[in-house]
């Protein structure tokens, strides 16, 4: 005759406690946080500006204080082209392998009166190859002022809302928003009226964050 099976209650209370664990495969984990690299130049880089009180900085400041589960990292350069950011990205994205990447390039483009394709195709060269490395990208566009006249400014700012429509990227329309087309428009810039004052940064963020916010989930 078979003996009976006793079952201790001790061990059944732990096998009780530690089973739906094991199920789970083991205990639950915090995510990963998210990384969030910013390509972008002097407006990103906090050119003339005392550190920590650029747009960037500002964001991790949100970002914490919202309780999101991400860092950011400034590769900006003072100066740069979308040129420039394009052959710098590859190495950024095998680095730091983004979650989110931001892309705020082509001002220096127009200043240096450089083709407006060749920009258009290294900006949708960049959003693609973020893509490819499995980050989500946000364009950030600029716009250039009215002496640059009417048909370019256009064709100009349409650039970014045709590559962020061919690479299914998110947009910003206008980084300067509240900054550059307001009445006092030069009050908010430095000497070089071409670089916001420290006290248009917070408006620069609240520009990006509600695109941004978005793609971190």
């Amino acid at each position: 005759m078979e003996r009976p099976c006793v079952v201790d209650r001790r061990d059944f209370s732990l096998f009780a406690l530690t089973a739906p664990l094991a199920g789970l495969g083991g205990p639950a984990r915090a995510a990963a946080p998210k990384t969030v690299l910013v390509l972008g130049d002097s407006l990103s880089a906090e050119y003339g500006l005392a550190r920590g009180t650029g747009w960037v900085a500002l964001l991790q400041q949100r970002i914490t204080a919202h309780n999101v589960a991400a860092r950011v990292v400034n590769a900006s350069i003072s100066g740069d082209t979308t040129s420039g950011g394009r052959s710098r990205l590859p190495a950024l994205l095998k680095q730091h392998r983004p979650d989110v990447v931001v892309i705020e390039l082509g001002g220096n483009d127009a200043l240096r009166g450089l083709p407006l394709q060749s920009t258009q195709d290294n900006l949708a060269q960049m959003a693609k190859s973020a893509q490819a490395a499995g980050a989500k990208v946000l364009l950030v566009g600029i716009q250039v002022p009215p002496n640059y006249g009417g048909d370019y400014a256009r064709r100009f700012s349409g650039m970014f809302e045709q590559v962020a429509k061919d690479t299914r990227s998110a947009l910003v329309p206008f980084f300067l928003k509240g900054v550059a087309d307001g009445p006092e428009a030069t009050a908010m810039f430095q000497p070089d009226r071409i670089h916001p004052l420290a006290a248009a940064h917070p408006i620069m963020l609240d520009n990006v964050w509600p695109e941004l916010r978005k793609l971190l989930g």
